[in-house]
């Protein structure tokens, strides 16, 4: 089985991305299931190209988008995607969608085809912090898995996304301390929720 998984890179001022720094880590396979990774850029319309192309390129059985979201404090599982981009700061390509739709003509929302329970339930199982979210947010996170479950909508694929805290090393030194989570541990939680997901479609 092909399991695509996504990081970002650095945006907002941060010098590292947690979430493509934690993807790195996973190793080329987990159990019988091969790992391809793939470095998203922080823009709405380039992210987007470049996710379908590799869904295109490599027809992955299981796509696991994740993102940096800073003020979490667990690997939050989302649960739903919605039709809007609006940005409160500038992509890295200085685009600031305000109000717009993903998708113009398109479903309001798709939710995640991901079993996120089961997957949440094996990162806390691991000893790490996990739960559900209800909000992807309107910025480019939202963007990619509402692009990611249109595209998958119909196939026997399955997708979702997993937004991620601050690593520590990021919050270190800031006032008040924001909560974080070191990125060996974010890899080690994003293995335990693919072996889960990957157990869950046997």
């Amino acid at each position: 089985m092909k399991i695509l998984v996504t990081g970002f890179d650095p945006f907002g001022g941060e010098s590292v991305n947690p979430s493509w720094e934690a993807a790195k880590l996973l190793p080329p396979r987990i159990g019988d299931c091969e790992i391809i990774k793939l470095m998203l850029p922080t823009e709405f319309v380039r992210a987007e190209e470049l996710l379908l192309a590799a869904v295109d390129t490599h027809s992955p059985r299981m796509v696991i988008c994740t993102g940096q979201a800073a003020g979490r404090a667990e690997l939050s599982f989302e649960r739903v995607a919605v039709n809007l981009r609006d940005a409160s700061i500038p992509d890295n390509a200085g685009y600031t969608p305000a109000d717009e739709a993903v998708f113009s003509g398109g479903r309001e929302a798709y939710f995640a085809t991901l079993p996120v329970k089961v997957m949440a339930e094996a990162v806390r199982a691991a000893g790490l912090p996990a739960g559900l979210s209800l909000s992807a947010g309107s910025y480019v996170c939202n963007d990619v898995m509402y692009t990611l479950l249109r595209r998958l909508d119909g196939t026997d694929a399955i997708g979702g996304f997993i937004h991620l805290p601050l690593s520590s090393a990021q919050a270190e030194g800031r006032t008040p301390l924001p909560p974080s989570v070191e990125i060996s541990d974010m890899a080690r939680g994003l293995e335990a929720a693919i072996k889960a997901a990957a157990e869950y479609l046997k």
